[in-house]
């Protein structure tokens, strides 16, 4: 049987690259495909043509995987808290405006990046939906006090979460994109648990989509049990590592990474077994979907490898062959157990 995986590399974390230096880059360090960010297909004024992204890609023989929109959809649902957080992913004039222009500004956007995303046969959009719930919440503060006289912060991010989204979901149920929600600390879904709540508030939208990053699940929840409880859900898949130093406190206010205690790391070395994940992802469906979806025969496993102390390029091309090399091997096609006593 053939591979169900192909190589491919997030394109958020390579923003000082333009989309060209993107994808020579990715073509160098072996990637099949790639998925640039929002950032790399806009133009001086709105976004390049779909002609220019399309023949960027060809000339190049490299698959357009998805359109990684992680900050304008976070910073959308996050406007609200007037955290000055969001500022580093909205042009400084827009970041002057008020919270409810801002949010404006973003949905707009997002609509627009939708449509070129269409136009680009690309329907499967990897997002970050914000802080619908509020900061509070998103602290885990392990007391709670998340309810008490005249206040109630989850039914009303609940309320919050379904009002704000409501276009945004409306126009990619519209147009047949899933948004692939990547469950992380400090979005509207931090867990397995909380995308499936969101599921229900929304009365199951179809359009609600998960990214699978197994590099977020470190603060007791495994990967394994987050996207098995989601797993009817995932389009889309990221392939990161991480490792925890014992001893060392989770929850620190020191934002220099070396420091900390969890870090991200090459694919390698990191704690979590990568084998293991790629299968988990045939199990719950992943490649099967994405490709019916995307009109593809093969799934991308999009390399997000980042280190504290290895040179970002290097720590991605690193991950890229480890992909290529050893995750794109041919898929089981029945039991080993079929061919016994014959």
């Amino acid at each position: 049987m053939p591979a169900c995986y192909h190589a491919s590399i997030e394109g958020a974390q390579h923003g000082a690259k333009s989309l060209a230096q993107f994808l020579d880059y990715a073509k160098a360090s072996g990637a099949s495909g790639a998925q640039p960010s929002n950032y790399m297909l806009q133009a001086e004024k709105g976004f390049k043509s779909v002609k220019e992204i399309k023949d960027t890609f060809e000339s190049r023989g490299m698959s357009l995987d998805g359109i990684s929109c992680h900050c304008p959809i976070w910073v959308h649902t996050t406007a609200w808290t007037e955290s000055p957080t969001i500022r580093p992913f909205i042009p400084a004039d827009v970041a002057k405006k008020s919270p409810a222009e801002i949010e404006k500004w973003c949905e707009n956007y997002m609509l627009k990046l939708m449509d070129l995303a269409v136009e680009l046969g690309v329907k499967i959009l990897p997002t970050f939906w914000g802080v619908a719930f509020g900061w509070e919440m998103a602290s885990g503060y392990p007391w709670g006090f998340w309810a008490g006289p005249g206040y109630d912060f989850l039914k009303e991010g609940q309320e919050r979460f379904v009002k704000k989204t409501a276009k945004i979901r409306a126009h990619a149920n519209k147009l047949g994109i899933y948004l692939a929600h990547e469950i992380h600390p400090g979005t509207a879904a931090m867990c397995a648990d909380d995308f499936n709540m969101l599921v229900t508030i929304c009365d199951g939208d179809k359009c609600l989509g998960v990214n699978a990053d197994p590099s977020h699940c470190w603060e007791g929840e495994s990967w394994e049990t987050r996207f098995l409880k989601v797993g009817a859900r995932i389009y889309a898949a990221h392939i990161k590592n991480f490792v925890i130093r014992p001893g060392f406190p989770l929850r620190m206010m020191n934002g220099n990474w070396p420091n900390r205690a969890m870090q991200f790391v090459d694919l390698p070395s990191g704690d979590i077994n990568m084998q293991r994940y790629a299968e988990l992802l045939i199990h719950v469906g992943y490649p099967t979907r994405y490709c019916q979806i995307m009109g593809r025969k093969t799934a991308p496993l999009v390399v997000e490898a980042e280190s504290a102390h290895k040179d970002l390029d290097y720590a991605s091309a690193n991950g890229i062959a480890y992909v290529r090399d050893w995750l794109t091997w041919p898929v089981a096609a029945g039991s080993f157990e079929d061919g016994m006593g014959a």
